[in-house]
């Protein structure tokens, strides 16, 4: 059995003026192949009466990974499935749940909801908090972050948590149960930290910040020599590295950097594609595609080169891996233009991520940018051109 254990305490900051405080890493992580036949002990550490929080079909298909939790004598465990999403309505009734059966510890199995939602509601109730995610798709169960969606899946805001959790459990037999395409999508995911990052991070001068950025090189740069051949040999150690990349190393970056390292464009589009793509793609494809649209608005506006040839290197890579390169990819191919301006009006809210970018983006340049992220190098057009035609050969009226 290969396991590892190791635990990082949350960094703080003082400063003459005021306290800043990172909330950096869980307290502890457990990662390995069939660490969770060892992992009740450890839960049982943090309470004796879970709220497990699990999709339902998710338990289905894992349920026989977590019998060492589930039949555990010393647990009284009450399971309750999350629904739809991570939305109000389910952390009302969490909530409610947590209390009933008087739980002293909340653990989150699944993929990013799961993890999102047990996490908001263990902060709520000031409870501690243990995540084991069955899928490589989000870095969710590290980060001391929750987003909060309608029940149709439309992104409305996200909360910064007082902690990372309590204790993740990375399991790599559990994780290989998952379709591939939810590693394929963590990727999209993972690599965007190094685009998103850079842009928004890369010139400033604080020691925490400057690490951020160079770790979000690192991911990059794992993940674009690694994840071909971790996707062709499912459970090898080079699927296991790029496995820990997508849920262990891209929440590092978030934790070190804040907020500001975290997430600019390709999530603010994300959240924008939420509002008119419901359930029909998963967040890593939609913030994949995302980073393409960052990249052609940095090409467009102040004329970057570099993203140019950036966006380019990405294509190749995600025709590769499977990543989506433009709207028909992520089952848009019949929009219309007044759906595309609906998600690129959100994505520019007044408090969206994307006015982190150091230019000021408008309405028709972003979806401009967004009909054409397969747009050759030497595309010339300029974006009322783009607009008239570009839009017209995507969308319909």
């Amino acid at each position: 059995m290969l396991n590892q254990l190791f635990s990082t305490q949350t960094l703080s900051t003082q400063t003459s003026s005021s306290l800043f405080t990172l909330t950096v890493a869980p307290a502890k992580v457990i990662r390995g192949s069939g660490v969770l036949e060892i992992a009740a002990a450890e839960i049982a550490r943090l309470g004796s009466r879970p709220l497990i929080v699990v999709g339902k079909r998710t338990l289905a298909t894992v349920s026989n990974h977590l019998q060492a939790i589930l039949e555990n004598p010393g647990l009284q465990i009450v399971q309750v499935s999350y629904g739809v999403d991570c939305c109000e309505t389910s952390l009302k009734s969490l909530t409610k749940a947590a209390k009933d059966h008087k739980a002293d510890v909340v653990i989150g199995i699944g993929g990013g909801k799961a993890m999102d939602t047990a996490k908001l509601v263990a902060d709520q109730l000031q409870l501690p908090v243990i995540t084991i995610p069955t899928s490589a798709a989000t870095c969710a169960a590290w980060t001391a972050l929750s987003n909060v969606y309608s029940e149709t899946g439309a992104f409305l805001y996200d909360v910064a948590l007082t902690h990372c959790p309590d204790l993740l459990i990375l399991d790599y037999k559990l994780i290989q149960t998952a379709p591939p395409s939810t590693l394929v999508a963590g990727i999209g995911d993972a690599i965007a930290k190094w685009y998103e990052a850079s842009v928004s991070s890369g010139h400033l001068q604080q020691t925490l910040i400057i690490a951020a950025v160079q770790q979000a090189r690192v991911l990059r740069d794992i993940l674009l020599q690694k994840s071909t051949a971790a996707l062709q040999e499912p459970g090898s150690e080079v699927w296991q590295e790029v496995v820990d990349a997508n849920v262990l190393l891209a929440g590092v970056i978030g934790g070190l950097g804040g907020a500001q390292c975290r997430t600019v464009a390709a999530h603010a589009v994300h959240n924008g594609l939420t509002h008119i793509a419901k359930h029909g793609s998963i967040h890593g494809e939609k913030v994949a595609y995302g980073i393409l649209v960052q990249l052609r608005l940095e090409e467009m506006i102040p004329g970057n080169q570099l993203a140019a040839a950036s966006r380019q290197q990405l294509l190749k890579f995600y025709a590769e891996i499977g990543l989506p390169q433009k709207l028909g990819d992520l089952g848009l191919g019949d929009i219309t233009l007044s759906e595309l301006q609906t998600a690129a009006e959100i994505a520019l809210a007044p408090n969206s991520d994307i006015h982190r970018l150091p230019f000021k983006v408008a309405l028709e340049q972003l979806m401009a940018a967004m009909v054409s992220t397969t747009a050759p190098t030497d595309y010339k057009d300029t974006t009322s051109r783009v607009l008239t035609r570009g839009i017209s050969d995507e969308v319909e009226e």
